[in-house]
């Protein structure tokens, strides 16, 4: 499979052809093209007569239809080979035509299978690679699903804020401290046994890290105080001690010789560019997974989205769909830079002018639907915006963005130059925005998604919070929003409604964070995938799923 030919096929047609113009198409030395013309035209796909002497030309005759015949190669690659070794193969500079009709037949592939030695695997699809396995590190989606099957918390937290047990069985909690009892026998993957003392580690290093200190600034320490017993203090109080340990980056976990690993219903069983697994993990201390592995494989970033099947199923099963949220967006002001962003006239007129265009977001992303009320979903605020008069400017506002913000930051762009508000975008990667939260973010302002955890109260007061926020270093300068943060640690958890609600119209009618979007994710299955739940991050739970047999389906 060429893509060296493929890229030339589409860039260049039969005719005149100079040598220099085709290196330079293939980024390539001249000699190396040489090579790779003479390697074509011996395996017939194309000759490349050398124009010799003045007013002579270079020709280049195709003999054969080169996508065509890829296509073909790969149509059966896809058929025989796993979904690992044809994926690759999907990322080469198709045409449109070509790549819908392989793209047909690829998906195929993915969903439930039952190898030679009778294991039941689950394979879907991953558009990005997977950026860390560290809860310590996990600011992606994505990263932080994968450790969620791989890793367990002390307690999980519901999306209505019930906290059950996990790695411990049970508690006793007081105004100033938290003792924690856990189960006994909970294996590692590497078949050691948990104690008291590896909760009391990942703990520690989890509230002295940089990004989550603030976070755990209650906590004075922690501390195993018998081989089951963890003590957890906060002399001054903190309400949400609890909730704070079911988050996915209070997991616990060992690290040996670089690798994390954790007590989860699955284990890492390879990582790489093209493919991720996670195998079950036999000595699980709950119920041990019906599946017994999921792999990930990678696939174009416009790969649309598949049905989870099972492959005995056809394309035209039946299929129910599954919607989970996918996030919230939100403009985010950063009203400390040195700009005229720092005036409040400039970020009211701002204000105004996506009030006024909101509702046309959808045209420009699709996913997204227009949320004229609030951050928190099934609250209904009322945030009143009049038409300030439009200030002069004398130079552009310069809006971050990064790839998957490009449709709402092409929106916000439009929405502002129609109100005569010049702007300018500042691209990032992906990496790059998760890690850009400073207090010298050069830019004034830019759209932000953010999908919260599971419980939405406790995951709103976490965003302001945890140092991955864009928000975090600005909470600091800012003495009203200071001041609510840190009546948060002496509100009961049932009160933190009222208080988010609170925080939210200081930064609305501050203009500092204006609601934009709500997304939601909506995933189709097949009929035979059976216990589908929905866990952290709006994922689907792995670990709970099952496929009915197909001689049992239409009984």
């Amino acid at each position: 499979m060429d893509q060296q030919l493929l890229k030339m096929w589409h860039a260049v047609p039969s005719g005149a052809a100079k040598k220099q113009d085709l290196a330079e198409i293939l980024q390539l030395s001249l000699k190396q093209t040489s090579r790779l013309l003479q390697k074509w035209s011996i395996e017939g796909w194309l000759t490349f007569t050398a124009g010799k002497g003045r007013g002579n030309v270079s020709k280049l005759e195709w003999l054969k239809d080169v996508e065509k015949s890829l296509e073909e190669e790969l149509m059966k690659i896809i058929e025989q080979e796993s979904v690992e070794v044809s994926s690759k193969y999907l990322l080469l500079d198709w045409s449109m035509e070509s790549k819908m009709r392989l793209v047909d037949k690829f998906r195929m592939n993915f969903g439930y299978v039952q190898d030679t030695s009778d294991a039941d695997k689950l394979i879907v699809p991953k558009k990005n690679p997977l950026l860390t396995r560290h809860p310590l590190e996990a600011a992606d989606i994505y990263s932080a699903n994968m450790i969620a099957n791989v890793l367990n918390r002390l307690v999980s937290v519901d999306s209505m804020g019930k906290v059950e047990p996990e790695l411990a069985h049970s508690w006793e909690m007081s105004d100033t401290r938290l003792v924690l009892y856990l189960r006994k026998d909970v294996k590692f993957h590497d078949g050691s046994t948990l104690s008291a003392e590896d909760a009391a580690k990942c703990l520690n290093r989890l509230r002295r890290h940089s990004h989550f200190q603030e976070l755990w600034q209650p906590i004075t320490s922690v501390k195993a105080i018998a081989p089951l017993v963890l003590e957890i203090s906060f002399p001054a109080g903190c309400s949400y001690c609890l909730q704070m340990l079911g988050m996915i980056n209070s997991s616990i976990f060992k690290e040996l010789s670089g690798e994390v690993i954790g007590t989860g219903p699955f284990c890492f069983e390879g990582d790489g560019l093209s493919k991720t697994t996670l195998r079950a993990f036999n000595d699980y201390f709950r119920e041990r997974p019906l599946l017994d592995a999921v792999e990930f494989i990678q696939v174009p970033k416009d790969f649309d989205s598949i049905i989870y099947r099972s492959t005995s199923q056809d394309a035209s099963c039946d299929t129910f769909i599954v919607e989970s949220d996918s996030g919230v967006g939100m403009v985010i002001f950063n009203a400390f830079r040195d700009s005229p962003i720092q005036q409040k006239e400039v970020r009211d007129y701002i204000h105004f002018a996506i009030a006024k265009h909101r509702h046309k977001i959808e045209a420009h992303y699709p996913r997204a639907k227009a949320n004229h009320q609030s951050i928190l979903i099934g609250e209904h605020p009322d945030y009143p915006i009049s038409r300030p008069p439009r200030p002069e400017l004398d130079r552009p506002l310069i809006i971050k963005t990064t790839d998957y913000l490009e449709g709402a930051t092409a929106w916000l762009k439009e929405a502002l130059e129609e109100e005569g508000i010049p702007v300018e975008i500042q691209h990032l990667s992906f990496k790059e925005k998760l890690n850009d939260n400073g207090l010298d973010q050069q830019a004034d302002l830019f759209v932000h998604g953010e999908v919260f955890e599971m419980n939405q109260s406790f995951s709103f007061y976490h965003f302001f919070r945890n140092g991955y926020s864009p928000l975090a270093a600005h909470c600091k300068t800012d003495s009203t929003l200071s001041n609510l943060l840190n009546r948060y640690a002496h509100t009961p958890f049932s009160e933190w409604t009222r208080l988010n609600l609170e925080l939210e119209k200081y930064l609305v009618e501050s203009s500092l964070l204006i609601p934009l979007y709500y997304e939601k994710r909506q995933i189709p299955f097949s009929a035979d995938l059976m216990n589908i739940s929905i866990s952290h991050f709006g994922y689907v739970d792995f670990s709970k799923l099952w496929v009915r047999p197909s001689n049992l389906s239409n009984r």
